[in-house]
């Protein structure tokens, strides 16, 4: 598998390389900015990873990322923040966010998933983890969300979720809905500004409500139906 890894920090990239020659046979480059990558991409056929910095001196790893797919069809991303581990609020399994200390197993477990994936398979997410990285980050913008045929769109504020919207509700009910979606697509545009302030729980709050009722309304839907007789 061809992989690449986008760092600014040269000897913590050179350690990500050397992990994957340690512990793959996977073929893997480093390059340091945005710039190099779109380069490297130009000279090569293939890449089936990219593990890339979010953000750092000419490095914006989203934007990377719908770059380098249009080049590499199937590619599967994963994002390095800058932010600490500890300030996770939320624990997703098969996550695709490592921030530091990276969880080197995690990560290996990553490239293995994207190892087996098919050739066109979509660079899926948990939507817990996209919304908890671009909120950690203080991103602003619009994070458009798409599972199969539903789509909607989280709106942020330095970092705050500020509106949410699906065809069919708006504010915390939209994102409850999205949070239900689990695995999904998902594009960022830090131009767009919300069209409304619908939600105004702290970030953590708003996603920690929205998967615990995902969670109960999952669980009661399960449970067998009772009558009283």
């Amino acid at each position: 598998m061809e992989l690449l890894i986008v760092h600014h920090d040269a000897e913590l990239g050179r350690q990500l390389v050397q992990m994957v020659k340690d512990y793959s046979a996977h073929n893997c480059d480093l390059v340091h900015n945005d710039a190099a990558a779109v380069e490297w991409a130009r000279r090569h056929s293939r890449c089936r990873l990219l593990l890339t910095q979010l953000e750092a001196e000419g490095i914006d790893g989203l934007v990377l990322g719908g770059t380098l797919s249009e080049i590499f069809p199937g590619l599967q991303t994963a994002f390095f923040p800058a932010y600490s581990a500890a300030k996770q609020r939320l624990q997703v399994a098969e996550t695709k966010v490592f921030p530091e200390p990276i969880d080197g197993e995690g990560l290996l477990r990553a490239m293995a998933r994207a190892e087996n994936a098919t050739a066109d398979a979509p660079d899926l997410f948990h939507v817990v983890d996209v919304l908890q990285m671009c909120c950690l980050s203080r991103r602003g913008g619009a994070v458009q969300i798409v599972k199969g045929t539903q789509s909607g769109i989280v709106y942020l504020r330095d970092g705050q979720i500020v509106h949410a919207e699906t065809l069919a509700t708006q504010g915390q009910s939209a994102l409850l809905e999205i949070v239900g979606w689990s695995s999904i697509e998902f594009a960022y545009d830090g131009a767009v500004r919300s069209p409304a302030e619908t939600i105004t729980l702290p970030w953590d709050a708003a996603l920690i409500d929205a998967v615990k009722q995902y969670k109960q309304t999952k669980t009661a839907q399960q449970m067998p139906t009772v009558r009283e007789v």
